[in-house]
């Protein structure tokens, strides 16, 4: 990624004999259907083994190889420092960690600017070249592919292509001079990448496509012509930004043809359709909307490059929030998770999770944060898992229960019932199942609420007949409610009764019904313009919001709930002092 708010805040292999056959043959069919399967992901075998197998001569069973792979974020690509964004000192443990986590290759992202002089030759400091080099050979050793790249360059000096293009061109030369002779000896399981998500200001589209072009050639040339084993080393380029657009992908196809080496990869970002992925212009749920996005742009890099036998890395996918942030909701999050590994492996498609600082691996145990999120992804990587309309069902805290349906998302799979623990369910009691419809009876819900206390007074699983299962959390509440707050412009804290509800999103208008903050376009600005916390009983509007508001012009917000429920609130910003005045 390069936006550095968003930042902080986007495998194991045998080989000879029969066995080497036998995988061989699998990756053959797997890439005949479109599929990029490889070895199964919970039998690592020994790192020695895998670090003397070799990289398959087609690029295509390399990159296949490569599946699944993770992003060492915010470490080596951190400004100025690799911990000054709040992760450990990576060491040999973080790739022993990874790999027995079955991923099988590791996109390290490298920022060299802050550690290279501004000036010609444009020198690297050799000690971070050195420790870039340590990091890079602890992950080789454990056998992992790995690919480096020039990253944060992109938007510091990269992107002034257009009034600087000498300079510039003169820079990116040497950097991948000097990157290339370094790593000119390791074994072609190192890849490398030109540059992370190319853009260029004060540019038009044309002389975007030259600049790119010019770049991307001009690293092809530099390091296949360094010698050592870069002769044939598999090279990774990007499209304008790294998009999924058809024009920006066939400029990369224009591009990758110029240059008659067979030896190269696409590499696209994905993060979901922009209103889901950070909860803005009500963009709550992982709608049909957001499903097309993903289907039709990776529909795109298939036909455009797989197709045609070139080797797809799909660099970086995640969300523009933290996964566990609450901009977006957990149940929709899971679904957005579940579909685009799904989506990028039957279109052929090597995915690397973008993991900035504990949202995925923990970096000091690479154990997972969140057993569900493991599961759920593992089993992405090989199968479907089924999911549902919500992962929800709020019931009243007082006055009379009633039965409630959701819709199961079977993803081709077949409902194997539904449980508490280790409890099964039982049908027609407790649940009915019509077609796609699970409605739980009111004599269920009414004995799983118990008390009725707010919040979670039960866990269910839907289980299917594959995948991870579905967890559903049944939940009393009452109508949520705001207090009168007085704050400053940095910031206004709201007591809040949530009485077991969740917050879905917020609208914000002036009086004229326009929209009130940042974001001129919706008057439903981003989720992340506010911070939730449900065990402090607060609701924090943030800075970004109250310093774009109109002095001394109220603002009504009206708060949506998941139960369906609004609380409406006001909010005056008059010089560094905010008010806020519940309905």
């Amino acid at each position: 990624m390069n936006d550095p708010q968003q930042a902080p805040r986007p495998r194991g292999r045998r080989s000879g004999g029969t066995v080497g056959i036998l995988v061989t043959l699998v990756t053959a069919i797997s890439l005949a259907c479109g599929n990029a399967i490889a070895a199964p992901f919970d039998q690592p075998q020994p790192a020695a083994e895998a670090a003397a197998a070799k990289v398959p001569h087609d690029p295509m069973a390399a990159v296949t190889q490569m599946q699944p792979s993770w992003n060492l974020g915010n470490t080596l690509d951190a400004l100025p420092d690799e911990t000054s964004w709040g992760n450990p000192l990576t060491t040999k443990a973080t790739f022993d960690g990874l790999r027995s986590q079955g991923f099988r290759s590791v996109r390290i992202p490298v920022s060299w600017y802050p550690h290279q002089s501004e000036t010609a030759p444009y020198t690297i400091d050799p000690a971070w070249m050195k420790r870039v080099k340590q990091v890079v050979d602890w992950a080789l050793e454990d056998g992992l592919y790995v690919e480096i790249n020039v990253h944060h360059d992109s938007w510091k000096w990269i992107l002034n292509m257009s009034t600087d293009h000498a300079n510039v061109m003169a820079r990116f030369n040497s950097t991948w001079q000097q990157i290339a002779t370094t790593f000119k000896n390791e074994p072609r399981t190192l890849l490398m990448e030109s540059v992370n998500e190319p853009q260029f200001s004060n540019a038009t589209d044309a002389q975007k496509t030259q600049y790119l072009r010019e770049l991307n050639t001009s690293f092809h040339s530099i390091v296949h012509n360094s010698g050592g084993r870069n002769k044939d080393r598999l090279l990774v380029l990007p499209s304008e930004e790294t998009n999924s657009a058809q024009h920006w992908l066939d400029d990369l196809s224009t591009t990758m043809k110029s240059l008659h080496d067979r030896n190269l990869v696409a590499t696209v970002h994905y993060y979901s359709w922009y209103p889901f992925s950070v909860n803005i212009a009500n963009g709550t749920t992982y709608d049909a909307t957001s499903q097309k996005d993903l289907t039709e742009g990776f529909a795109r890099v298939h036909d455009t490059f797989v197709a045609k036998g070139i080797p797809v890395y799909l660099g970086e996918y995640g969300l523009l929030t933290s996964p566990y942030s609450g901009v977006v909701e957990r149940g929709e999050m899971l679904k957005y998770f579940e579909h685009v590994n799904y989506v990028a492996r039957t279109n052929g498609m090597t995915t690397a999770v973008w993991d900035a600082s504990n949202d995925f691996l923990n970096r000091s145990t690479m154990r997972w944060q969140v057993p569900e999120m493991e599961a759920l992804i593992k089993s992405s990587w090989t199968t479907r898992s089924g999911t549902a309309s919500t992962d929800n069902v709020f019931l009243p805290a007082s006055g009379p229960i009633t039965a409630q349906t959701i819709t199961l998302n079977r993803n081709g799979l077949r409902f194997a019932g539904l449980w508490q623990g280790n409890v099964p369910l039982i049908p027609f009691r407790d649940y009915t199942l019509n077609g796609d419809q699970l409605t739980l009876t009111a004599v269920a819900l009414t004995r799983l609420a118990g008390d009725r206390a707010h919040g979670v007074n039960a866990t269910l699983q839907v289980r299917y007949s594959g995948g991870a299962p579905w967890k559903l959390f049944v939940r009393s509440y009452d109508k949520a409610g705001l207090s009168d707050a007085t704050g400053t412009a940095d910031g206004l804290t709201i007591p809040t009764r949530f009485n077991g509800s969740l917050m879905a999103n917020v609208e914000s208008t002036y009086a004229d019904g326009t929209a009130a903050g940042p974001a001129s376009w919706t008057t439903y600005q981003s989720f992340d313009n506010y911070r939730v916390d449900y065990g402090a009983n607060t609701t924090t509007v943030k800075a970004d919001f109250l310093k774009s508001l109109k002095d001394g012009a109220p603002v009504t917000l009206t708060f949506r709930f998941w139960t369906g429920a609004t609380v409406t609130y006001h909010v005056t910003k008059s010089g560094n002092t905010v008010t806020g005045t519940a309905s």
